[in-house]
């Protein structure tokens, strides 16, 4: 492991890098974009759950399978709950009765 982070301590500074800007990105977005954003990663989220059934079906040790079921699960669970919340909030402009 301590081989891994000396041969690639770019790959980490670039994370953390990423971490923070991904943080203040999304903390500056106006409510007014939220759908569609929220449109935008469901989509993203979809071919995470297309990518990580391809490659439990390709595998061949046992963590690769169980990485691949826990990235469909999660994949799953944020697309299902991505479409919970933007009918939720297009519900909030729809007139009432």
């Amino acid at each position: 492991m301590i081989d891994f982070i000396a041969n690639n301590q770019n790959f980490i500074y670039l994370l953390i890098l990423m971490i923070f800007v991904g943080i203040e990105l999304i903390s500056h977005v106006p409510s007014v974009l939220h759908t569609p954003l929220m449109s935008g990663a469901n989509a993203i989220h979809g071919v995470v759950i297309i990518g990580s059934i391809i490659v439990m079906g390709q595998a061949e040790e046992t963590i690769s399978l169980i990485l691949g079921f826990i990235a469909v699960v999660l994949g799953t669970l944020n697309v299902v709950g991505g479409f919970v919340v933007t009918d939720r909030m297009l519900e909030m402009f729809k007139k009432r009765k």
